[in-house]
């Protein structure tokens, strides 16, 4: 990947609200990735432009720039792949095509110019790429917390980190500072269909990670609602009891997942920790030339 510098990351920004990107002017990246959800879209399945519908949830971008594979499945192996894979596929984009509208526009082919010294497809998905690695999701309560701020959180977020990182072994998974190992694991989701998906099996053609998805990063995890990678579970309540109950049962449950008893009250704990790592940056949305 290129280095991230600020004009290349704000003319990405750009781009990412940009609709002129798709096929049709109906949409833009910030169309499936909106600030307030936690650069997700709140649907449990959200529509590509043409009026197909995704067979699995879209993703939150905080932290994106971290994995070594990007998609829940691993396929892409650099984000600038996965920018220009969902430009092509959920925004129905064609890079050439766009490069072209774009370079007719005075501003964009001027901050192309200074930055890549050119536009083509390529540089629009390391542009917006730049931009999707500034999305970090920091500052939280926990944060605050963990670097001596004594009112950050309560009692209750302190025992339910305890719970978190011990009686219920989450961090095993989910391992700070960004709540995920960036590798992939069968804990039962939509294992019970008639024609399961495979998840990362199809990439690796390995039989033992059938059903098997990254674990996502759950900093923010407040905002990001459906959840899973097919948007089955509709609360965090919902998600964090189908994993406390040790996950659907099936031929490739992973070993790590076992099933828990909490009481109410260190239910509600658990759950309070998790809320706790929501951030609280500022966003303003760009100015489109």
């Amino acid at each position: 990947a290129t280095p991230v510098t600020a004009e290349k990351a704000h003319l990405g920004k750009m781009l990412f609200f940009d609709k002129r990107l798709s096929k049709d002017g109906s949409a833009s990246c910030e169309t499936c990735h909106q600030h307030a959800k936690g650069w997700t879209d709140g649907l449990a399945l959200s529509t590509k432009v043409g009026g197909a519908v995704n067979v699995r949830h879209t993703p939150t971008l905080y932290n994106a720039g971290f994995p070594n594979e990007f998609y829940w499945d691993g396929r892409a192996a650099t984000l600038e792949a996965n920018v220009l894979a969902a430009w092509k596929g959920q925004l129905g984009g064609e890079p050439d095509k766009v490069a072209a509208v774009l370079d007719a526009i005075p501003e964009y082919k001027a901050r192309f110019a200074q930055v890549f010294g050119g536009i083509n497809g390529d540089n629009v998905a390391a542009a917006i790429a730049a931009f999707v690695r500034t999305l970090l999701s920091g500052g939280s309560a926990w944060d605050r917390h963990e670097r001596g701020d004594a009112d950050a959180v309560s009692e209750d977020v302190k025992k339910g980190w305890e719970i978190f990182r011990d009686k219920a072994h989450c961090a095993l998974c989910h391992a700070p500072p960004v709540f995920s190992d960036m590798s992939y694991h069968n804990v039962g989701v939509g294992m019970q269909a008639k024609e399961p998906d495979v998840g990362r099996a199809k990439v690796t053609n390995d039989i033992k990670m059938t059903g098997a998805f990254k674990t996502p990063t759950l900093r923010s995890i407040s905002k990001t609602a459906p959840y899973f990678h097919d948007g089955s579970a509709a609360t965090l309540e919902d998600a964090v009891t189908s994993m406390i109950n040790g996950g659907h049962r099936n031929k490739y449950l992973d070993p790590k997942l076992k099933k828990v008893k909490l009481s109410g009250p260190e239910f509600d704990q658990l759950v309070a920790f998790l809320k706790s790592l929501e951030s609280t940056e500022e966003f303003k949305p760009p100015v489109l030339p």
